[in-house]
């Protein structure tokens, strides 16, 4: 292991419109504006819900070179230039204990530097944070490995950005009760995963994580019926305080991210995860999961302010037995059906159920594409103690998705084929 990962600081969006996906996130998805950063060159935004917190950058067309703008300090803070043709969550920010030895070490395992160990001092007095940027195996996905121990926190974002606000969200939201970043699921070509499994485990001491109660070792969580193919491997990273690391940071606490690998199978034809590949022109962050402690509460309240979810076939709230579940656990079918909630009892044995009257469960819901391509969405996931991905969901998920994405190709064609006729008409 290269780089001990302590915790997950941000995710950055690459955009064309950072003012519009950053008012989408605020009025919407109900995150506070906490830091902004605006050169000739570029445009850096960012947003916190609870401790999760997504920067939103945009590359500016001002005249003024890339050269000259990052020789003058005028290009991305904790970022790299961004070089892709569609909008793209591309950056997941890792906090690490010592960023030159870590980016040393991956260097020496081949890994590629983009940014090598900078530091970015605050000009108030604050101290000073040391950053660099490692590129992924994973298509256009990078992390910044970051150290802020050495950084008074007075609020703010880091330095370099403008505090906007008080620079907190520190008021508590009932309505809207997101708590931090649960997963982040990458989409990869078919027989990719032992190899991004591979990469993380050696450079960052990820471990497997299993999401089905009858998952192969080697195979990962297999769906192949139903006109479903699709592939899913789990793994997360060692926390620091199981190694004996101290993590000197007040929020050391916020529980682990883990990350999924998804990639379709071929003998079942195109799908959602074959989608993002062809739309977002190569494999990357396909969605992530914000963990909420109120779902039905957080998807009534997003939903009013516009957020549009995938519904997953009616039929799933009738179903032999779901009823009877949902009911077990305290909720009511309805409520679920209205916002297209789905519910999945985890059945793996726990130590500790007897704690869990209503037994260990999970709620989810997919909301549908931020970006105007059909890529990156995020999910709303309500865990009560249940630790795995829904195992019993997946199938409807995968439904409600697929269902949108064939009706919007749908769609797509039937314009194409009557602005042919015109055309021709003309």
């Amino acid at each position: 292991m290269a780089a001990r990962v302590c915790r997950l600081h941000h995710v950055s969006l690459h955009v064309s419109n950072a003012v519009r996906v950053a008012g989408a996130l605020a009025s919407r998805f109900q995150f506070v504006a906490v830091g902004a950063r605006v050169t000739a060159r570029s445009r850096q935004l960012a947003l916190r819900k609870g401790s999760a917190v997504f920067v939103v950058n945009e590359r500016r067309d001002t005249g003024v070179t890339w050269t000259e703008a990052e020789e003058n300090g005028q290009g991305y803070l904790y970022d790299v230039r961004p070089c892709y043709a569609v909008d793209s969550a591309c950056n997941v920010c890792f906090e690490v204990e010592d960023v030159t030895e870590s980016c040393a070490r991956l260097s020496d395992r081949g890994c590629d530097v983009l940014v090598p160990p900078t530091e970015v001092c605050d000009p108030d007095g604050g101290g000073s944070v040391t950053y660099s940027v490692i590129r992924s195996v994973v298509g256009n996905v990078c992390h910044t490995l970051l150290d802020r121990s050495r950084y008074q926190d007075q609020g703010g974002f880091l330095p370099g950005f403008q505090r906007v606000g008080d620079g907190t969200d520190s008021e508590p939201d009932s309505r809207c009760p997101v708590t931090h970043f649960d997963h982040v699921t990458f989409a990869c070509p078919r027989r990719s995963t032992g190899e991004v499994m591979k990469w993380y485990q050696e450079n960052f001491g990820f471990q497997r994580f299993f999401i089905g109660s009858n998952e192969d070792v080697d195979e990962g969580y297999v769906l192949n019926q139903d006109g479903i193919g699709l592939r899913l491997t789990a793994m997360e990273y060692w926390k620091c305080s199981e190694i004996g690391l101290s993590i000197p940071f007040k929020d050391s606490q916020t529980p682990d991210c883990k990350f999924v690998i998804a990639e379709s199978l071929p003998e079942k034809g195109q799908n959602q995860v074959d989608t993002f590949l062809k739309q977002h022109r190569g494999p990357g962050i396909q969605h992530i999961g914000l963990s909420t402690q109120n779902i039905v509460s957080t998807a009534e309240t997003m939903a009013q302010a516009g957020v549009e979810f995938f519904t997953p076939p009616p039929a799933y709230y009738t179903e032999v037995g779901k009823q009877q579940e949902i009911l077990e656990a305290g909720h009511h079918p309805k409520e679920l059906k209205q916002h297209g909630i789905l519910l999945d009892t985890d059945l793996r044995n726990h130590e500790d159920s007897s704690t869990m009257p209503n037994g260990r469960y999970l709620l989810q819901v997919f909301t549908k594409p931020l970006f105007s391509e059909d890529t990156f969405f995020l999910e709303l996931i309500e865990r009560r103690g249940a630790t795995g991905f829904g195992e019993g969901n997946i199938r409807a998920l995968w439904r409600s998705v697929q269902s949108y994405m064939e009706k919007e190709s749908c769609e797509q064609r039937l314009d194409s084929e009557v602005k042919t006729k015109q055309t021709r008409q003309h």
